[in-house]
């Protein structure tokens, strides 16, 4: 093939060849070059039978000039055009060229093929698409519980498998990638060929388990698909939200300065103004980030002593010189709503904003050099250098400003400060802040009421990662502080920790979070019109999520329609009433919508993969699993199921117009050691930060077990998926 020809096929994601041969499972060339395109025989119809049966020719590995070893198929025969309806069109094909894929796709590249075909997505580079405008509805079908170990034995099915037997699945072969890869890279061996991880698999009925095999009568290939996640902090993310969420369009500012860039924000985002009280952090979030806890915060009198206990050991004390402000109870500090003004922002509390600079003593203590309060109306109530208790030997000037020459005068001590903060900080005080539990450290105070800019504006990646103020000030608000080279000015600081609290309290709860930066994938396919039609409601291409519960009231909300169901029966049900329309769903268009999203979940509840379901009957409230499993019965096997999950994936298929592109993916792999492991690091890190000793630990957390929660997070991301046009 030439230059050319390659690079149209990775500039475009379309194939260079006008006509494909149509790959099948069956054929002896398959693994040449496989077409993912399928195409079935309406009931009405034998038109399209008789097209399949003289332009769909299995590729034999005969005719040499038909195939193109290193890039799949390159046929150079003048396209046919295949006859549907008695309308001469050409056949929209998914074809995939093997030993293109260096790493997994990602659900996220699901979502990029769906925006390539209906809307203004770019071209997928691990699959190549051609006449997309030709496909006519899509469907994605999510099945948390389908696994690809399923395919090849490695998660056997026959036998009993339930939540309880997580222990029992064997797992692969954990090896360091790295660490092999070095120890082959000092023997002078080039890395270890690893795409056969990432490439898909064929299915044939002769090579899959028999509860499975009606998956190759629909799919030819079986895909290795990444769940979303953080490799380096052990996380995994929402896979929904991976498809049915969509990054807003990109500025086409060409001129855009360096640094971050001004929030990219959907123009039809609507302001909601807040409350301040809203954002205060309550103790579950406080003891998370490591904050001293005020006794304010607990209720019970049990553990209000149990507090009192643990401090002690931690140097949190009155003893170690800590004092708390007068406030008796959470109640204390709400005001009547004949004192709060409409519409306020501070409901009627006094908000103070606190930033403190510290300098490094003897023994590598952080101690208090300087103070500042800011009230909301940018009117400074206090700012104090403060001599530290032992002798100095690092003052930070670079980072806080403070030299030896500023402090050698001061006589004013942190206990003065602290008698002078507790007449300020009164039980209706709101204390804010970034990263505030630094400064309550140097302090030696604590205080219930506490907002940090940290949580209300979280890091793109996540937790434990904090956004600077730095960056947020001039992501937010357009503005450079700390630009001095002789370190912060904690005035400065606390003013633009001002100005972010107000414009989150403008703006609602949703700004500066990644669901402002996003919107829904049915919003962002509703700006498009199908190829030379327009919708009778003139919103674009049209959408239904079908699920269990009520998803209207969630990722549902900005559906054309939205399908509650209570099982899997009523999913396929709903499937095919959104994409071939019914009288009976008045919200459904005549022809059915564009875009389907779907799941079934009754194989991910009997593995016992999620805690607890939604009761269809209120969104609002959910039931456990061994509620849920009550309702099936006892002899069900993984088999049973499996084999159960896979006719209802048969007959959704079945229910499909032709010309649909049908995706089913599993979403994440097992979660569950995921879980146990995670509940165990937060029950080690809550008793290590009461400071108890090693020994009265119930639970110790060391790298035998961090690595066993890598390699749980590693293997949690590894999903599946199947994808064909019908």
């Amino acid at each position: 093939m030439s230059t050319a020809k390659k690079r149209k096929l990775t500039d475009s994601g379309c194939s260079d060849d006008p006509d494909p041969v149509i790959g099948h499972s069956d054929s002896p060339g398959f693994g040449l070059g496989q077409t993912l395109s399928r195409l079935q025989k309406p009931d009405d119809s034998a038109e399209v039978d008789s097209v399949v049966a003289s332009t769909a020719l299995p590729n034999t590995g005969d005719d040499k000039s038909l195939v193109d070893p290193d890039h799949g198929i390159d046929d150079k025969r003048p396209a046919k055009k295949k006859r549907l309806n008695g309308e001469k069109i050409k056949y929209p094909l998914l074809t995939y060229v093997d030993g293109r894929l260096q790493s997994s796709i990602r659900i996220a590249d699901l979502q990029n093929l769906l925006l390539y075909c209906f809307a203004d997505g770019i071209a997928p580079q691990w699959i190549s698409v051609k006449n997309t405008t030709r496909i006519r509805k899509a469907v994605f079908l999510m099945v948390p519980g389908l696994e690809i170990g399923m395919l090849d034995g490695t998660v056997p099915l026959d036998g009993t498998q339930t939540k309880e037997a997580a222990e029992d699945i064997p797992a692969e072969s954990e090896v360091d990638t790295r660490a092999a890869d070095f120890a082959r890279w000092k023997d002078g061996l080039p890395p270890e060929d690893r795409s056969h991880r990432f490439n898909p698999r064929p299915l044939t009925r002769n090579n899959i388990p028999e509860p499975l095999q009606p998956l190759a009568d629909i799919f030819p290939l079986a895909w290795p698909i990444r769940a979303p996640g953080d490799s380096k902090y052990n996380k995994v993310h929402s896979p929904l939200q991976a498809v049915l969420m969509a990054p807003l369009p990109k500025n086409k500012d060409k001129g855009a300065s360096k640094g971050p860039r001004p929030p990219r924000v959907d123009k039809n985002y609507t302001s909601k103004r807040t409350p301040i009280t809203t954002f205060i952090s309550p103790v579950e979030e406080l003891r998370e980030n490591e904050y001293p806890i005020h006794p304010a915060l607990l209720h019970s009198r049990d553990d209000k002593l149990y507090l009192e206990e643990n401090r002690k050991p931690t140097g949190q004390s009155t003893g170690h010189g800590w004092v708390d402000t007068n406030v008796e109870s959470m109640e204390a500090g709400d005001v009547p709503e004949s004192e709060i003004q409409q519409g306020s922002m501070t409901a009627g509390r006094d908000v103070l904003a606190l930033d403190c600079e510290m300098c490094i003593t003897e023994g590598g203590t952080s101690e208090l050099t300087r103070i500042s309060l800011v009230r909301w109306d940018g009117e400074v109530v206090l700012d104090e250098l403060v001599k530290p208790e032992r002798p100095v030997i690092d003052y930070l000037t670079r980072f806080s400003g403070i030299t030896k020459e500023m402090l050698d005068p001061i006589t004013t001590t942190l206990a003065e400060i602290q008698q002078n903060l507790l007449t300020l900080l009164t039980p209706r005080t709101i204390l804010v802040g970034h990263s505030l539990n630094s400064d309550l450290n140097a302090l030696k105070l604590t205080h219930p009421f506490i907002v940090d800019t940290t949580f209300l504006y979280p890091h793109p990646r996540g937790p434990p990662l904090k956004a600077s103020l730095k960056w947020l000030t001039q992501k937010y608000l357009g503005k450079e502080i700390q630009k001095g080279t002789t370190g912060h000015d904690s005035i400065e600081d606390a003013r633009a920790v001002l100005e972010l609290v107000k414009q989150k309290c403008e703006k609602g709860e949703q700004w500066g979070t990644s669901e402002a930066s996003n919107e829904s994938i049915f919003k962002r396919l509703g700006r498009h019109n199908p190829p030379g039609k327009t919708n009778s409601s003139g919103t674009g291409r049209t959408g239904a999520l079908v699920d269990w519960g009520s998803p209207e009231r969630g990722l549902g909300a900005q559906a054309t329609v939205a399908i509650g169901c209570s099982d899997d029966d009523e999913v396929v049900k709903g499937i095919a009433a959104a994409v071939n329309g019914d009288e009976s769903h008045p919200s459904i268009p005549g022809d059915g919508v564009d875009f389907t999203w779907a799941r079934m979940r009754e194989l991910e509840i009997y593995r016992g993969w999620c805690n607890r379901i939604p009761d269809p009957k209120n969104a609002n409230e959910s039931t456990t699993i061994d509620g849920a499993a009550d309702s099936q019965s006892d002899d069900k096997t993984l088999s049973k199921l499996v084999t159960q999950t896979i006719l209802r994936i048969k007959d959704i298929y079945d229910a499909l117009p032709p010309c649909t592109l049908f995706v089913v993916y599993s979403g994440t792999g097992d979660p569950r050691e995921v879980s146990k492991l995670q509940a165990m690091h937060k029950c080690f890190r809550d008793e290590y930060q009461s400071k108890k000793p090693w020994d009265e630990l119930t639970v110790k957390w060391t790298d035998t077990e961090e690595q066993a929660l890598k390699r749980a997070c590693e293997r949690a991301r590894e999903g599946c998926g199947f994808m064909c046009v019908k």
